[in-house]
């Protein structure tokens, strides 16, 4: 397992992410820096599109890719697009606690009620729907993916900068990977 390390003082910033946009996520997040508006977007933020998790950020600093738990895997096109075309050379991937995504199989029949009652659904097609799609988005825990989707990212993109955060939805506060001082 991983430690999370609270970042409430700016020299518990790893180095590796000192003059970075990583570092100014994490000072306009936490510490509630602010700035002149930046002129474009400085980083690509990776994060769960639960609405617990909002970020404190300035407009035009971060292009943000909201999925389920945060997974990448269907949207990289999205992610290439934001480094060549918006030139970004760093991203956030920020996980949470308490994601929905974790643990689907225990979702499966709330989901089916869900889709009949309030999309129309027959439970068949719910079902199938389910079936076909919770093992592509179903993370385990989320800090061992965040860790295993950060790596796979850093293979794909190597000269791209990568920090996997976490959220806290008790706190609000982003935190480091104690492991991510070294990694890779």
């Amino acid at each position: 397992m991983c430690n999370l390390i609270k970042v409430s003082d700016e020299s518990e910033v790893f180095y590796k992410y000192k003059n970075t946009p990583v570092e100014k996520l994490l000072k306009y997040h936490n510490f509630g820096y602010t700035v002149e508006k930046p002129s474009k977007a400085e980083i690509l933020v990776g994060m769960c599109m639960d609405n617990r998790n909002q970020l404190r950020i300035p407009n035009n600093f971060a292009y943000i890719l909201r999925t389920g738990g945060g997974n990448m895997r269907s949207i990289e096109f999205k992610i290439s697009y934001a480094i060549a075309m918006g030139g970004v050379k760093c991203v956030a991937l920020i996980g949470h606690n308490n994601c929905g995504m974790t643990n689907l199989v225990s979702k499966k029949k709330k989901f089916i009620e869900g889709m009949v009652n309030n999309a129309g659904w027959s439970e068949k097609q719910a079902e199938e729907h389910f079936m076909s799609f919770a093992p592509i988005f179903e993370i385990e825990n989320e800090i061992e993916f965040l860790v295993s989707e950060t790596k796979r990212l850093r293979e794909k993109y190597p000269k791209i900068l990568i920090a996997p955060l976490f959220y806290s939805v008790e706190d609000h506060f982003l935190y480091l990977l104690e492991n991510d001082k070294d990694m890779f």
